[in-house]
C-alpha cells in the first residue's frame, strides 16, 4: 500500500506539511502558521483581519526566515532601491564630479579633484556610496534588472529588513574583497557585488524550498562567464558578494527554527567583521 503523500504549504510549493488553516483550510507550513485560539491560521487570513485572540504580536504572520509580513508593497524594499540606483546614475551624468567623489579606489592622485583620494586617504564611505553608482547605460540597465527580477521574491520570502541586510551586506563584502585584491589607483563602482549576492541567496532559498534549481544555476553560471570573460569588469565584487549572499542566506533560511535568530546575526556579523578586518588590512599596507 502506498503512503499517502501530504499536501506542499501554499505559500512555499515543495514544502510538505500536514496543517491546514483553521479559517481557509489551505496547507501551510511552520514558517507560515500563526498561532490562533483554535489551531492555526495562514498570513493571509491572519492579513485579512480574522484576529484570533492574541496580542498584535502574536498574531504577525512571519515569513519563512522569521522576518514580518507587512502590509502593502510587497516590493517596496526592490523599488526603493531600484530607485535609488537610478537617481544616482542621472546625478552622476549631471554632476561627473560625483562620480570621482563616490567611486571605490584604494589611494591614487585624482587630477579631476586635485588631491589625493581613496580609502586609505580615510574616505571608507567610498566602500558603500559606489555600491550605488553606475555610468554606463548597459551596466546600470544589466544590475537593475537582475535586481528587480530576483528581489521581489527574495523580500517576500525574507522580509524587508532581513533582505535589506543581505542587499547591504552583499554590496559591502564586494567592495572589501575588491579593495583587498585590486590595484590601489584602480577604480570600481557598481551594484554587482549587492546583486551576486541576491544571486547566491536566490540558489540557497530555491533549494531551501525544494524548487527545481535548473534556471537560477543556469543564471549564476551565464553571469560567472560574462565576469571572466569581459576585460574591465571588477570580479572581486562579484565573488565577495556571491560568497556572502551564500553565508547570509543559508543562516537565514537553512538553520533550525528555533536558533535562527542567532544564526543570522551570527552570519551577518561574520560577514561583516571579515569584510571590516579586510579593509583594515588593506588600509595598514597601503598607508
Amino acid at each position: 500500500m502506498e503512503q499517502a503523500q501530504m499536501p506542499d504549504c501554499y505559500r512555499h510549493p515543495g514544502v510538505e506539511t500536514g496543517i491546514r488553516c483553521t479559517r481557509c483550510e489551505r496547507p501551510i507550513c511552520h514558517a507560515c502558521m500563526v498561532d490562533a485560539s483554535v489551531g492555526f491560521q495562514c498570513p493571509q487570513c491572519v492579513r485579512d483581519g480574522s484576529g484570533t485572540g492574541h496580542s498584535r504580536t502574536a498574531n504577525q504572520p512571519r515569513t519563512i526566515a522569521g522576518g514580518r509580513i507587512t502590509a502593502g508593497h510587497p516590493h517596496l524594499v526592490t523599488n526603493a532601491l531600484i530607485g535609488l540606483n537610478l537617481l544616482v546614475f542621472v546625478l552622476g551624468h549631471i554632476s561627473p564630479a560625483l562620480i570621482d567623489e563616490m567611486v571605490l579606489i584604494g589611494f591614487a592622485f585624482d587630477p579631476d579633484l586635485h588631491r589625493v583620494v581613496g580609502v586609505a586617504d580615510g574616505e571608507w564611505y567610498r566602500l558603500a556610496t559606489s555600491v550605488f553608482l553606475h555610468q554606463e547605460i548597459w551596466h546600470i540597465a544589466g544590475n537593475m534588472l537582475l535586481l528587480w527580477l530576483l528581489g521581489g521574491t527574495l523580500e517576500e520570502e525574507l522580509g524587508r529588513v532581513r533582505y535589506l541586510t543581505l542587499y547591504l551586506l552583499s554590496g559591502l563584502a564586494g567592495s572589501a574583497l575588491t579593495y583587498l585584491i585590486a590595484a590601489e589607483n584602480q577604480g570600481s563602482l557598481g551594484a554587482s557585488g549587492a546583486i551576486y549576492g541576491l544571486l547566491g541567496a536566490s540558489v540557497v532559498l530555491m533549494r531551501r524550498l525544494k524548487r527545481d534549481l535548473r534556471p537560477i544555476l543556469a543564471l549564476v553560471a551565464f553571469n560567472l562567464v560574462i565576469t571572466f570573460a569581459r576585460d574591465g569588469i571588477a570580479w572581486e565584487a562579484h565573488i565577495g558578494g556571491l560568497v556572502a549572499g551564500v553565508i547570509i542566506a543559508y543562516a537565514m533560511v537553512g538553520g533550525a527554527r528555533e536558533r535562527r535568530a542567532l544564526l543570522q546575526w551570527a552570519a551577518c556579523s561574520l560577514v561583516f567583521a571579515l569584510s571590516l578586518v579586510t579593509v583594515v588590512l588593506r588600509t595598514v599596507a597601503l598607508s
